[in-house]
């Protein structure tokens, strides 16, 4: 159980860093970005759950792509309701 939440927010930190990279090549890691990375993993994989009645419980690129996924949304909800970007 531990072990998956630190998994979880390895990974929603590289995804949160890649999402950032994707809209704004920054390369920088914020903690903006680790914040949207973390929320877009848990949003993606419970998309991911929902949609492909997959278990996202382990890491694999799959769940990383989906957590990518997760965070361009959750950044994207972000600039639409604040009007400024996340990154």
């Amino acid at each position: 159980m531990i072990v998956n939440i630190i998994v979880w927010l390895i990974v929603g930190a590289v995804a949160g860093w890649l999402a950032g990279y994707i809209l704004t090549k920054n390369t920088a890691l914020n903690i903006a970005d680790i914040v949207v990375g973390i929320v877009g993993a848990i949003l993606g994989g419970w998309i991911s759950s929902l949609i492909f009645k997959t278990d996202m419980n382990l890491f694999s690129i799959w769940g990383l792509v989906m957590a990518v996924i997760g965070a361009l949304i959750v950044a994207f909800l972000y600039r639409l309701i604040t009007k400024k970007s996340a990154n």
